[in-house]
């Protein structure tokens, strides 16, 4: 019987699935079981979990097909039989494997008609043709399996498709059957361009008095690959769906992380838009825009057909074949879901879900969209926080891209076209550029927003111009709430309290909706919490953009960041709070492990809490700013003051315990080694509430017991708002240390908002953030009056030649300098003959960088002319800069002359037998020296031979 022989042979069984190292004779196998019914879709894809070991996979289907009996048992033992002894294919078969490419490529348009051609020749079985258009597989794995299919079944098969091709090729292609005909199809993609296109074109105002039309008033922000090198540099909304940064073919989720406010609906609106007009994305026959904000309100069970449908655009006639056509052509279908740090559920791939008529709850069709469970092959574009997106969601993506928001560029255009009066604009421009703490918020569009709104304010103000996001929220309350009053009444210092009930209304409503993950309220929720029309009339609250208008009216904040702003308010004036309210928005909110390997050792509840933090944390540093000694003017009147220093104790206590928890997680030091402590994100937003107070003891407090020797902060979305933070937090460490801020956004803005704490720095390192000549000019002006600086690293930022007059100062001046990376820039021979300038006068130095930069052989001369007799210098990298022999023979010089140097660097170049040798001959006079590098340089094999005999410190 085959059900002992599965479970008698089963080491054998179990060899020959896994024979050849793939996973393919094991897939084969699985397929023929699926085509004879013997396994269900859920069966099929549970033997081909990814990330599990073949031998695994190999196990579980040997367990499976037991457990189902004789007969699967049966077409197991059949199946594998078959495909180990294979027929010799025929003649025409024979041609069929060879033509295989071309014919995957051409079937791909025709698979219906091949299919129909096949079906009436009796060659194919209806089961055939369900097997050949299984869901799951693209077109072009379609394609391949109707072709392994008719190989199996022999020449008379391969005779009707390549008849049926040759066919289709003299008629000009035009003997396709296509499933949905293409003017129902051309109908409904119009109705879908007009819904879309009539969601886009304006963006709601406050007080739903007006729109702007989003063609006016768009601005690009700076879009670039998460974490990668320079050469890509900011991309456009059509690189969403490029092939640039893939890092997983198989997937086809991208996801667009951004700090709140930079940006991340508005692109996505602007992306909508222009597919609507036909003007982006062509190569997409449909789009599918979905708000995960809105999707918490679904509670209905839905199949992925009516989530398209009902929540998009219901087709009017044809509506099977129509999804019959995003079944057929997934690659022809983008699917987008803004907000995914909003939705109530945090991403899991625990259920999986293959069919797509199977009704499911919404998250549940939503994970399994993006892992591809459903609808595989179709683009599917997400938005979020980047703190919201753990590592169980981050292994389905095929890339993703990172929104900075506005770089300098960008606020002048938008400030500009938000005011069409020239000199007003100019102004605005000219206010926000004389505060860098207030350039640095403006690179936040939505910041930018609110300070281009409130400009009369912004520039009437007579106390200074706003620093903190708390007082840029204040600002925009009070231009709304006097925006309600009428022209004749004199603003009041009261105009808090005149709009108190309301203000609480409006508070009430958002902290229960920031407790609970909901963005979206109904009339009822809003009747609950006391809402009024005049309320509603104050602007912050507007009617959702929604489709589905049966629901009734909806509300939402204008933006969540203007929810969690109104929640703080209602947190620190509200009587009702719960007195343990304070704390618990602080308490273990910073521990946020999501984007490192930590997060792999949490639990499920442990990553929802940390999904859910992100809007809480906002709450909690608004909090921070609303009980600063500087505003708590502001509510003498509102409420007992006695309530609000109890609240504002209770923040200073909990930034206290969270930063000293942050410290106690230091390990020691290994003797001989300096301490170091590399922060979390959580720690950085634990700064930026300290910021919000502007106390300059609570900041000292805080660092009161960190000693430190290096602090990292790392891949921690650091931006110029943050390093306006840090900057106020740091410049009170007891000791100098070094401060490592590698890979973040912070540009030339955060380079100028980070000067205030350079006295303290005794290293910094900018690898990677955007930093242009610009800012080092500003960074060197500063650093040389600063004793404890002493080291820097600049790689892969935006230096040219420009930077490097500055640096040549910084040379001369600074005779304590020790260390100097500038790798992977932009300098040529010309930036090295200004830094030998420099190096000349310097007698410090003792590491210098200038790898893949342009620098050549003259710039190499230039360099080892300057240090030649250095008695400092003991590393020298001048990897990938285009030096060939003739700069190889002014660096021997350097080599016999300088006693200190061990190390020098001289990889990925173009030196030849004949400059290798003059190094050579300079190693004899210098014993000091541990290793010249020369690896991938102009030498054979051979030549590399005799130069290691003959100096074993050459490295090759």
């Amino acid at each position: 019987m085959a059900q002992d022989l599965v479970l008698k042979q089963r080491c054998e069984l179990l060899r020959d699935l896994c024979a050849s190292g793939s996973s393919e004779t094991l897939e084969k196998v699985a397929d023929v079981l699926l085509a004879r019914g013997e396994l269900s879709w859920e069966d099929y894809t549970n033997v081909k979990v990814q990330g599990r070991s073949l031998y695994t996979n190999a196990r579980y289907l040997l367990d499976l097909v037991y457990s189902k009996g004789e007969t699967a048992c049966q077409v197991f033992v059949e199946g594998l039989r078959q495909i180990q002894t294979p027929e010799e294919p025929g003649p025409v078969t024979g041609k069929l494997l060879a033509q295989r490419p071309g014919l995957v490529a051409e079937l791909q348009s025709c698979l219906d008609g091949a299919l129909e051609a096949l079906l009436e020749s009796g060659c194919f079985s209806q089961e055939d043709c369900r097997d050949v258009r299984f869901h799951l597989n693209t077109p072009s794995q379609q394609a391949r399996r109707l072709l392994d299919l008719v190989s199996s079944k022999g020449d008379s098969a391969a005779n009707v498709v390549l008849g049926y091709i040759e066919q289709r090729q003299e008629s000009g292609g035009n003997l396709t059957t296509e499933t949905t005909k293409p003017e129902e199809l051309l109908k409904y993609q119009k109705k879908l361009r007009s819904s879309i296109s009539a969601q886009s074109s304006f963006m709601s105002t406050y007080g739903g008095t007006g729109h702007m039309s989003l063609d006016d008033i768009y601005t690009d922000g700076q879009l670039e690959l998460a974490h990668d090198c320079k050469d890509h540099g900011d991309l456009d909304l059509e690189d969403i769906a490029g092939a640039a940064g893939t890092v997983n073919e198989d997937s086809d989720t991208v996801l667009v992380s951004g700090d709140a406010g930079s940006g991340k609906s508005t692109l996505l609106q602007r992306l909508h838009l222009l597919w609507a007009r036909g003007a982006a994305l062509r190569q997409f026959v449909l789009l599918f825009p979905f708000s995960c904000r809105k999707l918490n309100s679904e509670l209905d069970q839905l199949s992925v057909q009516e989530l398209l449908f009902g929540h998009c655009c219901w087709p009017d006639c044809e509506r099977d074949e129509i999804f019959r056509f995003i079944l057929d052509h997934p690659n022809l279908v983008a699917i987008t879901f803004d907000g995914l740090d909003e939705l109530k559920q945090s991403f899991s791939d625990e259920r999986r879900l293959c069919s797509p008529t199977q009704p499911a709850p919404v998250h549940i069709l939503l994970f399994n969209l993006l892992q591809g469970s459903l609808l595989k092959g179709v683009l599917k574009v997400v938005t979020s926080r980047p703190e919201a997106v753990g590592p169980m969601l981050r292994k389905h993506l095929r890339k993703e891209l990172f929104l900075k928001g506005f770089s300098p560029e960008g606020i002048d255009r938008f400030i500009n076209k938000q005011h069409r009066d020239s000199s007003v604009a100019s102004k605005v421009l000219a206010s926000i550029q004389a505060n860098t703490a207030l350039l640095g918020l403006c690179h936040s569009p939505v910041l930018c927003w609110i300070v281009s709104q409130c400009h009369k304010e912004l520039l009437g103000c007579g106390d200074g111009t706003p620093q903190t996001i708390t007082d840029v929220y204040l600002m925009i309350l009070q231009h709304f709430l006097q925006h309600q009053s009428p022209p004749e009444c004199p603003r009041r210092p009261s105009w808090l309290r005149d709009h108190l009930p309301g203000i609480l209304h409006l508070g009430r409503l958002a902290f229960q909706g920031v407790e609970s993950s909901c963005y979206i309220f109904a009339s009822t929720d809003l009747e609950t919490c006391c809402v009024t029309d005049q309320d509603i009339w104050a602007g912050f609250l507007t009617q959702t953009k929604d489709i589905s208008s049966h629901r009734g009216l909806r509300y939402e904040f204008l933006h969540v960041t203007m929810q969690c702003f109104f929640a703080a308010i209602y947190v620190v004036l509200s009587d009702n709070a719960k007195r343990s309210t304070v704390a618990e928005l602080f308490e273990l909110k910073y521990a946020d492990f999501s984007n490192t390997c930590f997060g792999l050792c949490l639990s499920a509840d442990q990553q929802r809490d940390m999904t859910e933090a992100p809007h809480l944390q906002i709450t909690a540093t608004f909090v921070s700013g609303l009980l600063s000694q500087r505003h708590r003017h502001l509510w003498l009147h509102c409420t007992p003051t006695p309530l609000v220093e109890r609240k504002a104790q209770q923040v200073v206590r909990c930034l206290h315990k969270g930063m000293q928890k942050h410290f106690k997680s230091i390990p020691k030091p290994l003797e001989g080694e300096k301490s170091s402590m590399h922060a979390m994100p959580g720690f950085v937003w634990l700064v930026k509430c300290i910021y919000e107070m502007r106390e300059s003891e609570i900041a000292e407090e805080a660092l009161s017991k960190l000693e430190v020797d290096h602090l990292k902060l790392t891949y921690c979305n650091i931006g110029p708002v943050e390093c306006t933070a840090l900057a106020f937090v740091l410049q009170h460490l007891r000791r100098p240390a070094g401060i490592q801020l590698d890979n973040n956004c912070m540009g030339d803005v955060g380079v100028e908002q980070l000067l205030p704490c350079l006295h303290i720095c005794k290293s910094l390192y900018l690898r990677n953030n955007n930093i242009t000549d610009e800012g080092i000019r500003k960074l060197i002006a500063k650093g040389i009056q600063c004793d404890n600086f002493q080291k820097i690293a600049l790689f892969n930022n935006k230096l040219t030649d420009a930077c490097t007059q500055y640096v040549c100062q910084l040379l001369k001046t600074k005779q304590n300098f020790l260390s100097l990376r500038l790798g992977n820039n932009y300098i040529t021979s010309e930036g090295a003959i200004q830094l030998a300038k420099g190096l000349e006068c310097n007698h410090s130095l003792k590491h210098l960088g200038l790898w893949g930069n342009k620098i050549g052989d003259s710039g190499a001369e230039a360099i080892a002319g300057a240090l030649e007799g250095s008695k400092t210098l003991v590393w020298l990298s001048l990897v990938g800069n285009g030096v060939g022999s003739k700069g190889a023979r002014a660096l021997s010089k350097t080599l016999k002359t300088c006693p200190s140097l061990e190390q020098l660097w001289l990889t990925e170049n173009c030196i030849t037998k004949d400059g290798v040798e003059s190094l050579v001959q300079a190693l004899q006079h210098n014993k000091c020296v541990k290793s010249v590098w020369l690896k991938n340089n102009d030498l054979s094999p051979e030549e590399i031979e005799e130069m290691t005999q003959k100096e074993s410190r050459l490295l090759f």
